[in-house]
């Protein structure tokens, strides 16, 4: 099986495939992979939202059969709380049944059965297509609001200060990249006032552990040694 076509240099996105039939979830999951995604899967319908509740995702592949719960359901769910892409799968080839999953809040529609490459195209064109609305304001999931300076994941929300807010929206600006305390400084301090790195330190500090209310399992902030903070997802 050839799957060497696509290049794995783009920039990483998260994507959850939700499939019930094990081998091809492994397949979806083998072509995205070797197109650049990170990848997760989930067999059981009634696994996706707590899933979704602890982890960020880019997009989502929903199959409209599952046990547990089935696509419909999940797909009008998880539209009522987050603004992530959804790519109904189904072996339902009719048109009422596209236009359903179609109005009920899915981004798009792929028939089985359907080329993995199909598949790939359809997810990097449905990221470009949405790429203009998922900016600072939307990175991975998270979603930044600067005019309460709240910060939400699904259900899950925090309140930042002025500071603390303008930090994590630098760096979500350019998810990996490390930002030297410097250039944090830059970007909080316009007024050119002179402040210690430890003041920076002590920022990130009280960020990281506000943060653990939305992601208790992941640090979202890294530290370099000697060169800065990074914001990872």
């Amino acid at each position: 099986m050839d799957i060497s076509f696509f290049s794995s240099n783009q920039s990483v996105h998260s994507v959850l495939i939700v499939e019930d039939e094990v081998e091809l979830a492994q397949l979806q999951a083998d072509y995205l992979r070797h197109a650049g995604f990170d990848t997760h899967i989930v067999h059981d319908g009634r696994e996706v939202l707590p899933w979704l509740q602890a982890h960020p995702t880019d997009l989502i592949l929903l199959d409209l059969m599952l046990p547990g719960i089935d696509g419909l359901m999940l797909c009008e769910t998880i539209r009522r709380e987050r603004e992530v892409p959804i790519i109904m799968v189904s072996a339902r080839v009719a048109e009422a049944d596209r236009l359903l999953g179609l109005e009920i809040g899915a981004d798009d529609y792929l028939c089985k059965p359907f080329s993995p490459r199909e598949m790939v195209a359809r997810v990097k064109t449905v990221l470009r297509r949405i790429a203009p609305k998922m900016g600072v304001n939307n990175v991975a999931g998270i979603k930044l609001d600067a005019d309460t300076l709240k910060v939400s994941l699904g259900v899950r929300e925090i309140r930042l200060t002025t500071v603390e807010f303008q930090l994590l929206q630098a760096m979500c600006s350019q998810p990996g990249k490390i930002f030297s305390r410097s250039q944090l400084m830059d970007k909080i301090y316009q007024d050119q006032r002179i402040v210690s790195d430890r003041t920076i330190d002590g920022h990130i500090k009280k960020l990281r552990k506000k943060l653990t209310k939305l992601l208790p399992e992941r640090e979202l902030i890294n530290s370099v040694y000697g060169a800065g903070y990074s914001f990872e997802f």
